[in-house]
């Protein structure tokens, strides 16, 4: 019969030096350090092996949750995360439509902030766009 852990231990192994070729945002790193921890478990005594793969699959899915949780990168949120640059061609009303020139085409345009008038020739970003519509915010609300 061959040793669990010897097997275990190449498997952690495997598993880790394949996240550095196939990158899987840790999923193949955590499993194989929770084989890692099952080899050194098997090492000290825990010889039952569906006793093992329970801990592997328990320590696996854990770890991968907790790196889910603590090692990704927190994501900003805010509106103007990929919003560009344009530029208000005509007035827009407080809750009316106006044109902007975006991307070097006139464009429909409406302020997200229905209660605010938008000068000609004012610099705006574009927040989003809704069908032919964008909807911009003035850029000294924004810095």
């Amino acid at each position: 019969m061959p040793s669990y852990t010897l097997i275990w231990l190449l498997g952690g192994a495997v598993l880790c030096l394949m996240e550095l070729f196939l990158p899987s945002a840790f999923v193949e790193f955590m499993m194989g350090i929770s084989a890692l921890i099952v080899a050194l478990l098997s090492f000290v005594g825990l010889t039952n092996l569906w006793l093992q793969v329970a801990v592997w699959l328990l320590l696996s899915t854990m770890l991968i949750v907790l790196s889910r949780r603590y090692l990704q990168p927190r994501r900003r949120q805010s509106k103007i995360q990929n919003a560009v640059l344009a530029e208000t061609l005509t007035e827009i009303p407080a809750g009316q439509l106006g044109r902007v020139l975006y991307e070097g085409n006139s464009w429909r345009a409406q302020c997200e902030d229905e209660k605010l008038t938008l000068a000609p020739h004012q610099k705006v970003y574009v927040v989003r766009r809704e069908g032919n519509t964008l909807i911009v915010m003035p850029e000294y609300l924004l810095r």
